[in-house]
């Protein structure tokens, strides 16, 4: 009651702003389980790119698997050794040709024959009949090394035999020993062959070479 017998009278503020009210817990709990999909979400997607491109990056850096080297004869004149042990065989970039002696060659009485299963090395060129085959035209360093005994004398050569040329074969490189000796020769040269020119080592006797090994007696040719 007031002081002059009334009673108190309480102003409302009809413009005052109410308090919200605070949210309810299911919609917190609505929203807090969007938000937890949604950051699961992009952490997959995240965690899938990475994979992606780990497995791209593995695809470019894993080299391609070699053909099997179970024989070391392939097609059309090419014969690669299967002693190399390499993730991915690279072939050369060139034509060239390295063979070697063996136990399963016979020889000619003065024209040396070489082993095709001795780990032949034959790239873009043919062996026949006991000679290398060009098979591109192109300047070649030849090359052969002997290993022999002897009592008097004794001649190795690198002999060409080509269409161009009708009087027989044409010795390339040559060399002479003279004595008794038990010892080698070397033979290397640059020469500009034609396609199907033949390549072969000629010798005084080929009973004269020493076979102990097939790396003592050797012949190739590459293109440079």
């Amino acid at each position: 009651m007031s002081k002059d017998g009334y009673p108190s009278v309480y102003v409302v503020d009809t413009y005052a702003t109410r308090p919200p009210l605070p949210p309810r817990l299911s919609q917190r709990r609505q929203r807090a389980g969007l938000a937890q999909t949604l950051l699961i979400l992009l952490v997959s997607v995240a965690l899938c790119g990475m994979v992606i491109e780990a497995c791209f990056i593995y695809r470019l850096y894993q080299p391609e698997s070699a053909p099997s080297a179970s024989s070391s004869k392939l097609t059309g004149g090419e014969v690669i050794s299967p002693s190399i042990e390499s993730p991915s065989l690279i072939l050369p970039s060139k034509p060239v040709a390295h063979l070697t002696d063996g136990q399963d060659v016979v020889h000619e009485k003065h024209i040396m024959a070489w082993s095709m299963n001795a780990d032949p090395l034959l790239y873009e060129m043919d062996y026949k009949d006991r000679g290398l085959v060009i098979q591109k035209e192109g300047y070649y360093y030849v090359y052969s090394k002997v290993s022999f005994f002897v009592t008097d004398r004794f001649n190795h050569s690198v002999n060409r035999k080509t269409d161009r040329y009708f009087g027989g074969d044409i010795p390339l490189l040559m060399s002479r020993k003279y004595g008794k000796m038990q010892s080698n020769s070397y033979l290397g040269g640059v020469f500009h062959l034609t396609k199907d020119d033949v390549l072969f080592v000629k010798v005084s006797n080929t009973s004269n070479i020493r076979r102990h090994n097939s790396f003592e007696n050797i012949f190739g040719a590459y293109m440079i």
